[in-house]
C-alpha cells in the first residue's frame, strides 16, 4: 500500500511539473518591446535618409538575460529557453528597405514637406491634404502612396514571420507607427490615436 502511494504521489508531482514546465515554456515567449523598438528606430532612420544607429548595426537586437535559477532550463535545451530578440536583416526585409528608402527620398519626402502627405496612426502614409498637390500630380501620388503602404504592410509582416512569430505583426506595426512619429522632421503631420492630426 505504501508503495502504491509512493508511486501515485511521483505521479502526481510529475504531472505538476509538466503543467509548471508549459506555464514556464510560454511565459518565455514574450513580445520583446524594447528590441523592437530599437530595430523600428534603426529601418526607420534608413529610411528616412538618417541612421539613428550609433557605431555598429548588430543584427537582431537581444534582450538582456535575467538573473536567477531558470526552473525551465532542467527540462529544455539552453536554445529553447533563449530570450526573443527581434531580427530585421533577412533579404525580404532588406529589400523591401530598400524599395521604401528609394522611394522616400526621390519622391515622397517633398510631400511630407509640403504637408500633402503625413504618417498614419496605424503605420500607413495618408494623403493628409490633396489640395497640396497639383492637379497633374494627383495620380502619381496616390500611386507612392499605395506603393509605400504595400511595402509597410508587407514589412511589418515579414518582420514578425522572420521572427517565427507571425502573431506579433499587430505589435510590429504598433512599434513602427510610434517610431515614424518619433522620427518624423520639424514640420510634418502625423495622426494622433484619436484620429486627429497634429503638427510636429
Amino acid at each position: 500500500m505504501g508503495q502504491s502511494k509512493s508511486r501515485y504521489l511521483f505521479t502526481s508531482l510529475l504531472a505538476f511539473g509538466v503543467l509548471a514546465l508549459g506555464a514556464c515554456v510560454t511565459i518565455n515567449v514574450y513580445f520583446p518591446a524594447a528590441e523592437a523598438q530599437q530595430a523600428a528606430e534603426e529601418f526607420v532612420e534608413k529610411v528616412l535618409g538618417e541612421d539613428a544607429a550609433q557605431g555598429e548595426n548588430p543584427q537582431s537586437f537581444h534582450a538582456p538575460a535575467r538573473e536567477g535559477f531558470d526552473f525551465a532550463s532542467l527540462f529544455i535545451s539552453s536554445a529553447h529557453a533563449q530570450q526573443a530578440d527581434i531580427t530585421i536583416r533577412t533579404p525580404a526585409i532588406q529589400a523591401i528597405q530598400s524599395r521604401m528608402e528609394e522611394r522616400f527620398q526621390s519622391s515622397l519626402k517633398p510631400h511630407f514637406d509640403s504637408g500633402a502627405l503625413g504618417f498614419g496612426k496605424d503605420g500607413r502614409v495618408v494623403l493628409r491634404d490633396a489640395t497640396q498637390v497639383g492637379l497633374k500630380d494627383r495620380v502619381a501620388v496616390n500611386q507612392l502612396v499605395a506603393d509605400e503602404n504595400r511595402d509597410r504592410d508587407a514589412v511589418y509582416r515579414e518582420i514578425a514571420v522572420a521572427n517565427n512569430h507571425p502573431e506579433w505583426e499587430g505589435q510590429i506595426r504598433e512599434t513602427f507607427a510610434r517610431q515614424w512619429v518619433a522620427s518624423a522632421r520639424a514640420g510634418w503631420w502625423y495622426q494622433a490615436a484619436d484620429g486627429a492630426w497634429k503638427q510636429k
